[in-house]
């Protein structure tokens, strides 16, 4: 029988992973707060401002849930592959300090993450480094929460890098090597700090790895199929073909994996699914409006901080769409909300699937004690450096 609630411990994030079976992807109470905060939201829009069901509906960004799922479900075809458990121990095996690996980790991370979106880059690593903590005496809340920044700031980098820097690009006019040029002095900035934040926050001790407790059966077939679908989905994306390429990885896992698709965190999609809807309607409240047209957005700093500020309560993505109108200035936007997307785990969606990738108790508390002091840090060195 399980012991009473009260009488248990309360987990450190700075422990290493507890064994998970695979597919349990209860992300600790913060992600189950999040998601009964959203239904909150939502029941209290739907007796103020009543909508029809269908409207509801379009309040979702389709594209992107569909996306999500397509990615979440390749991401578990890769781990039920078994593959994770040997490269894992591989690079342990080559890696003298949690700091190092916290380094290598985040600075591929952030590599990724400029060439194909801070999302991608997160389905790719955070598996990865769930398996490290899990065979090392590592902190995954903590190391999770360092690749969530690494992220963030390497997509800040260039167009591609994540939606709201895309959405800029083009409305701005700026050729592919003038955007990167406009946000390289704040992504320096974001960078050099990620990085004395790991040297202050990673221990310094050597790796201990344990030994193996089984050894985990490879199918290499599923990572090959799951490699492919892979790469076909992410090209089926930039064609914006999303629904027949989704159609194929739910079709080909179905017939072949089905146990991929049980194991989906349907409570991730539900999360994205009422924060769509809900941030909708609470940008096209009236009062929205107003505040909006009371702020002198025309003037660098109040346009600046309008970002970070609005980035944190709504997410950057969101707020890009909100503000854009409204600032003459693409490029302090642009420096703005990707700012912005550091501090709460809402400023930037990539935060949330970190979170809910690593599945580790926690994990919320542990990225706030480390992502809000390096949003004020990094807030103050940007505007005083760019504005």
């Amino acid at each position: 029988m399980s012991a009473p609630l009260s009488s248990r411990p309360s987990p450190d994030p700075s422990d290493p992973a507890p064994d998970l079976p695979p597919g349990d992807h209860d992300a600790g109470p913060g992600g189950n707060r999040l998601l009964g905060f959203l239904a909150l939201v939502a029941v209290a829009f739907a007796l103020l401002r009543p909508i029809s069901p269908g409207d509801w509906l379009r309040l979702i960004d389709w594209q992107t849930l569909g996306a999500l799922t397509g990615l979440l479900a390749i991401t578990q075809g890769v781990e039920r592959s078994g593959v994770l458990q040997g490269a894992a121990r591989a690079l342990l095996a080559r890696t003298g300090t949690a700091r190092q690996l916290a380094l290598v980790m985040c600075a591929v991370a952030a590599v990724l993450a400029a060439l194909v979106t801070n999302d991608v880059s997160l389905f790719l690593l955070v598996p990865l480094t769930r398996e490290l903590a899990a065979q090392a005496k590592l902190p995954l809340a903590r190391l999770v929460a360092l690749e969530a920044l690494a992220v963030n700031a390497g997509s800040s980098l260039t167009p591609i890098g994540n939606p709201q820097n895309l959405y800029l690009w083009h409305r701005s006019g700026e050729s592919f090597g003038g955007f990167i040029a406009m946000m390289g002095p704040s992504v320096g900035v974001m960078l050099v700090l990620l990085t004395a934040t790991i040297l202050l926050t990673m221990p310094g001790t050597p790796i201990t790895i344990a030994p193996a407790r089984h050894k985990t059966a490879t199918q290499p077939r599923l990572l090959t199929l799951s490699v492919v679908l892979f790469v076909g989905f992410v090209l089926s994306l930039e064609l914006h073909q999303w629904v027949p390429a989704l159609a194929v990885v739910v079709a080909v896992y179905a017939l072949w994996y089905r146990e991929v698709l049980k194991r989906l965190d349907w409570a991730l999609l539900a999360t994205f699914a009422l924060m769509f809807v809900d941030l909708h309607q609470l940008v096209t409240l009236p009062q929205v409006a107003g505040l909006l047209a009371r702020l002198p957005l025309d003037q660098p700093l109040p346009a600046y901080l309008a970002a970070i500020v609005s980035s944190q309560v709504i997410s950057n993505v969101p707020a890009t769409l909100l503000l854009a109108d409204h600032l003459p200035q693409p490029a302090v936007l642009a420096i703005g909300v990707n700012v912005g997307g550091f501090g709460f785990v809402l400023g930037s969606m990539a935060n949330l699937i970190a979170l809910r990738l690593a599945r580790v108790p926690g994990g919320l508390a542990e990225f706030h004690r480390i992502s809000l002091p390096f949003l004020v840090v990094c807030a103050v060195l940007v505007g005083w450096l760019t504005l």
